[in-house]
């Protein structure tokens, strides 16, 4: 999909938000949730995706319907009172202007609240809930995966979701402290940013486990024709986290920035935010690189960098 090259509206890698770091900050009720001029361009991709693979874009488990409404609940009330000028109430419920009656997603999914709420913002919606061993990914509308696979993490508890990431498996220090996190979460809500490397501008970006082992096993590069500068789009994720006040899960958002390295040739920052981005890139060590799909093309990335805080 093709996306304007406006300046970034995020940049995380200007050393505010660290790789492999929790970096939870408590966020303003009134920022919830962000609307910005690729809305319809989302929404349709996301009607794509259920109408074309919706087993692998959304998932349910039984007795989650009630705080899958309560998740549409909210936002049928802050959108319209945040956004007025992009939403509205109707007798049917939240009007999206601009677009059109859109019918159900034919696949049979439409009836989930959680579907209906997905169609209404840019965020991917996840529901964690707690049990026994720990708090579990118990539904979710995942229509723009950052290299992981909705239906491979399903029903997992945080620290086997979490399991790949270097330094966030099971028995760590910082899977403890995630699980402790959940459990504390109370009213105040909290967002956090992560961002990657990728060689297009796909939304849509899954990696099952078989894939990330192989990535991570031959190193290939991305980048075969060597023009990083031409091809590299950097990936913001936006998280936020908030305890849901009836059924006490947790809904996880997470919206999606996707924006050309390119177009930091012409931010007025350019080169405190390419020398900070070269820096994080030269300080992850081989697992993270590996993890991240970096190992083969993070030194390129990093001349490119220091070219465009140089030379622009």
């Amino acid at each position: 999909m093709n996306l304007a090259e406006a300046l970034p509206t995020h940049t995380p890698y200007d050393g505010s938000s660290k790789l492999f770091s929790i970096g939870l900050k408590p966020l303003d009720p009134q920022a919830w949730i962000e609307v910005d001029h690729h809305l319809l361009p989302y929404l349709a991709e996301k009607r794509r995706l259920y109408d074309e693979i919706p087993d692998r874009v959304f998932v349910e488990e039984d007795g989650t319907r009630e705080a899958q409404q309560e998740v549409l609940d909210s936002l049928g009330s802050y959108l319209p009172r945040r956004f007025p000028g992009t939403y509205r109430r109707t007798d049917a419920g939240i009007e999206v202007e601009g677009t059109v009656n859109h019918p159900a997603p034919a696949s049979g999914i439409g009836g989930a609240p959680l579907v209906q709420a997905s169609l209404l913002v840019q965020e991917d919606l996840i529901l964690m809930r707690r049990g026994d061993d720990g708090w579990r990914l118990a539904a979710g509308s995942l229509c723009f995966p950052s290299s992981w696979s909705l239906v491979e993490k399903f029903g997992k508890p945080l620290q086997q979701i979490h399991a790949p990431v270097p330094g966030f498996g099971p028995g760590s220090r910082s899977a403890d402290l995630i699980n402790r996190m959940f459990d504390g979460l109370q009213g105040q809500a909290v967002e956090r940013y992560n961002w990657s490397i990728q060689a297009d501008d796909a939304l849509y970006h899954p990696l099952s486990n078989v894939e990330r082992i192989d990535r991570a096993t031959n190193r290939r590069s991305r980048f075969p024709d060597g023009d990083v500068k031409a091809h590299a789009f950097i990936r913001v994720e936006r998280q936020t986290l908030r305890k849901l006040p009836v059924s006490r899960d947790i809904l996880f958002t997470i919206r999606i920035h996707l924006d050309p390295l390119a177009v930091l040739a012409r931010h007025p920052d350019r080169a405190t935010l390419a020398l900070s981005f070269a820096a994080q890139l030269k300080a992850l060590d081989i697992a993270q690189l590996d993890y991240k799909g970096l190992t083969s093309d993070r030194d390129r990335l990093v001349d490119v960098l220091n070219h465009m805080a140089n030379d622009g």
